[in-house]
């Protein structure tokens, strides 16, 4: 089976973790001797003259067009956004911009199946791009691409109406897809699709030792994610006023760094709260080993990943109710769910260092996450829709859906 994976998230040397879980999973099914894989990741940029003045744009802007990536072929085309009003143009303009891609890459790699790995805009231009080339197509929802533009009626209606001219639909959790269902997404195209982890990478480690690789003793939390409101990390460090004793490092980068840091020099909290910055994927590991409880008080997730990369170090979570949440923390060992306030964080977290289960049983929970099942239940699903494909996906939904 030829998959061609249509990703805005996937990493590059400017945001090497950005997506790394897409990247993860298209590569453990590439490894599948029965199975070959193209990326195609976009990126949009504004206009030329608005994208030279950030330097972030002007970081995309000097990406290879085409390059082996971690083993992989991936193609990255940039495609035009607006500021403002971005968001209702961008599948249109990302489908404009791969067309022709497409064009070239079929004529020497005959892809079966378009495999689409965020709801927007990647799914309605991958609809579209599939009614092309007379492919089925997948789209995945992974929680804010439904939640965040799925509130917002102009991209709700795309959303709608790609899921409904898609062959068939992914969800990181029941909970996300119960959510794609009230959207008014067709449930019995929708399949729960769990995230997997690298069970050899993520493993329980002797703690005090991992501490001290760190510089750190005595009670541990951190944090990993994106410094953005969503994540709650404001609401983390405000929690840590109520654990004295207790140390915080948070990775991650993000437009909030600034004003996290300010929050933690007026709290008086620099000894304890440290900001560590964006960290490699690879030394998550021993970050969550060393931990004694990792937090995120998102206010909304799918499935997140790093809840069960932390489980499988043997470290429990505390966490908000949100997504998929009671699907992760199933038992005492694995942690707690909180309120999304500082004072229930803090009480979470409280809870979880005074009453500590073995590593072992934490790390049990997460025991079921594996990318060997992810890749298998992923082939399983796209072969189906191959096998089911005997025509082209056109429908009324497919004029609405860019």
């Amino acid at each position: 089976m030829r998959v061609l994976t249509l990703s805005t998230l996937y990493p590059d040397r400017t945001r090497p973790g950005f997506g790394g879980f897409v990247e993860r999973q298209t590569r453990a099914l590439a490894a599948r001797a029965d199975v070959e894989v193209r990326v195609v990741a976009p990126f949009a940029v504004p206009p030329t003259r608005l994208a030279k003045r950030h330097p972030a744009y002007r970081a995309l802007a000097g990406l290879p067009a085409r390059e082996i990536w971690n083993g992989l072929e991936v193609h990255r085309p940039a495609f035009a956004t607006l500021p403002m009003i971005g968001g209702r143009i961008n599948p249109w303009s990302l489908a404009r911009t791969v067309a022709p891609l497409l064009d070239s890459i079929r004529a020497e790699f005959p892809f079966d199946v378009i495999d689409a790995e965020f709801f927007y805009p990647d799914g309605p231009a991958a609809v579209r791009l599939g009614a092309r080339h007379g492919v089925p197509v997948s789209i995945k929802a992974r929680g804010s691409d439904i939640h965040l533009w799925g509130a917002n009626p102009a991209c709700s209606r795309k959303i709608v109406a790609a899921g409904r001219a898609a062959d068939g639909m992914l969800a990181v959790s029941a909970a996300l897809r119960a959510d794609m269902i009230a959207l008014g997404l067709p449930g019995e195209r929708i399949r729960v699709h769990h995230t997997g982890v690298d069970q050899a990478a993520f493993r329980p480690r002797d703690r005090r030792a991992a501490k001290a690789a760190l510089g750190v003793r005595g009670p541990l939390v951190v944090s990993a994610g994106n410094l953005i409101p969503l994540k709650g990390h404001a609401l983390l460090v405000a929690a840590m006023a109520a654990l004295p004793g207790v140390k915080l490092l948070i990775a991650g980068r993000g437009p909030e760094q600034a004003a996290l840091a300010a929050q933690v020099e007026q709290a008086g909290l620099g000894d304890r709260v440290w900001l560590l910055g964006a960290l490699p994927h690879e030394q998550l590991p021993g970050l969550f080993a060393a931990a004694d409880a990792m937090a995120a008080p998102s206010s909304s997730e799918g499935l997140a990943n790093v809840w069960v990369e932390a489980l499988a170090c043997g470290t429990p979570i505390v966490i908000t109710d949100v997504g998929g949440a009671r699907e992760v923390v199933d038992r005492a060992a694995a942690g707690r769910l909180v309120d999304r306030t500082p004072a229930a964080i803090a009480e979470g977290i409280r809870a979880v260092l005074a009453d500590p289960h073995p590593q072992a049983e934490v790390a049990a929970a997460a025991a079921r996450f594996t990318w060997e099942r992810n890749s298998e239940a992923l082939f399983e699903h796209l072969s189906g829709l191959v096998l089911r494909h005997s025509r082209e996906s056109g429908n009324p939904w497919l004029r609405d859906a860019v």
